[in-house]
């Protein structure tokens, strides 16, 4: 296998060895991005899939990794007792009588975008990312093998080009391995997972002999591959050279390249981001502005689908410590992703969704932190042209449990589908041709976001 190598990381289960890109560019599951296009060749009947969709509908969704406080981002009890409320106050936003936590500002000044769901009723206490992916709990999607959202997208709407593919997952490697995840595609099979850069780091791209610069000229590329195809069985080599093609037409489209590439991008928009670090939050994924850029420029350059595990917010102790390092930067991350898709023209097409696996407890903890908490939950949604200016739902004066309009996963995945253009009451075929229901619910859309 031809392999282009990146630099050497030592990964978090302690192993050191080489990032590289096998063919391709992005791999999948241990596969290279040439046997995921010969994954899918099978899954279409022994063709490449030649139809290029036309439906410009995108989503990016964001997971916040062990579980964000509610109380303490979009659903603070001021008037509530002090080992309640914690260290934060609300400020107002742009929408009268919506207030967000104060580490919060920029999200503050354009709630206008934004939709907040504060009553999310059916969590579960598992820490992993099934749940926000799939609309599932992680026990019931591992048995069921319920596709994520992303490959039910690859499906349904194929790709927008021959050389971006339909669905990314930027979340990178990190300890805990269920926070990790950027989506399963199950029953559908592999062809339907999120391709992703495979290897720590997405920018060290170089074919050995080869710097950055050449590998996007396609002669170069192709001399190597004609080189290293010599030397190999040449029987199998022409069996594969449509799909290698394929392959080789992704890895050296600059589109896919520049958009993974952020020397191309303004520094003021860099700037407006903001950096965060690449380096992982204990076991979890980092807090890294640069990957929420990245995914909005791939998603500009035709990928349907981009997950992305932000941070870890699994705060048993010092939690307003942690919070004041690491909210600001979701803010300003979040709020520079929102503004661009505006300015864009990209805000009735793109969907985002911000959200992690469940609350936190009510009470404060006696090492200044809050545990796990499923009774209730919260997510912030923008764009996708859906109704936005709006908080749903709410919380008792503990912010324990559902006030009013107690949502569901499934309701909220409804929602999602719809903004997809896709319905969510449909069934799609796995690849024994079998009928597999998107949602075990019957869950229309949510009224007020429609």
């Amino acid at each position: 296998m031809l392999r282009i190598h990146g630099a050497s990381h030592r990964f978090c289960d302690g192993v050191s060895r080489r990032s590289f890109l096998q063919i391709g560019g992005l791999g999948i599951a241990g596969l290279s991005l040439a046997n995921l296009m010969q994954a899918e060749a099978l899954a279409t009947n022994g063709a490449a899939r030649s139809t290029i969709s036309k439906n410009p509908k995108s989503i990016i969704q964001i997971f916040l990794a062990g579980g964000i406080g509610h109380q303490d981002t979009v659903d603070l009890k001021p008037e509530a007792p002090k080992e309640i409320r914690g260290e934060f106050n609300p400020i107002a936003t742009n929408i009268p009588g919506i207030q967000l936590c104060e580490l919060m500002p920029r999200m503050a000044k354009m709630m206008d975008k934004f939709s907040i769901i504060r009553s999310i009723s059916d969590s579960r206490d598992e820490h992993s990312a099934d749940h926000c992916l799939s609309g599932y709990p992680g026990s019931v999607r591992k048995r069921t093998e319920q596709p994520s959202m992303g490959a039910v997208i690859a499906k349904v709407l194929g790709p927008t080009s021959r050389v971006i593919p339909p669905y990314m997952g930027l979340t990178k490697m990190c300890g805990h391995r269920p926070w990790a995840d950027c989506g399963e595609p199950g029953v559908l099979g592999r062809a339907y997972g999120p391709a992703r850069p495979d290897g720590e780091d997405m920018t060290a791209m170089a074919l050995k002999d080869v710097t950055l610069d050449q590998l996007q000229n396609r002669r170069k590329l192709l001399a190597s591959f004609d080189h290293y195809r010599r030397g190999i069985d040449q029987t199998q080599a022409a069996g594969m050279d449509s799909i290698y093609q394929q392959a080789f037409d992704v890895l050296t489209s600059n589109k896919l390249l520049d958009a993974m590439n952020l020397d191309k991008e303004d520094p003021r928009t860099l700037d407006r981001y903001g950096r965060g670090s690449d380096k992982n939050v204990d076991d979890g994924p980092p807090v890294w502005n640069d990957q929420i850029l990245i995914a909005r420029r791939l998603i500009e350059v035709g990928v349907r689908c981009v997950t992305l595990g932000y941070g870890r917010w699994d705060y048993h102790n010092n939690n307003f410590g942690q919070m004041k390092e690491r909210l600001p930067l979701l803010d300003q991350g979040i709020s520079a992703l929102v503004s661009d898709l505006h300015e864009k023209g990209l805000d009735k097409d793109v969907t985002v969704i911000v959200w992690g696996e469940f609350g936190r407890t009510p009470k404060i903890n006696g090492a200044g932190g809050r545990d796990h908490w499923a009774r209730a939950n919260s997510a912030i949604i923008a764009g996708g042209g859906l109704k936005m200016g709006q908080q749903i739902g709410s919380t008792t004066k503990d912010a324990a449990e559902p006030l009013d309009r107690p949502v569901k996963y499934q309701e909220i995945f409804a929602t999602l589908y719809h903004a997809m253009g896709i319905d969510p009451h449909s069934f799609i075929r796995d690849a024994s041709e079998r009928p597999i229901k998107l949602l075990d619910q019957n869950c229309d859309a949510m009224h007020e976001l429609v």
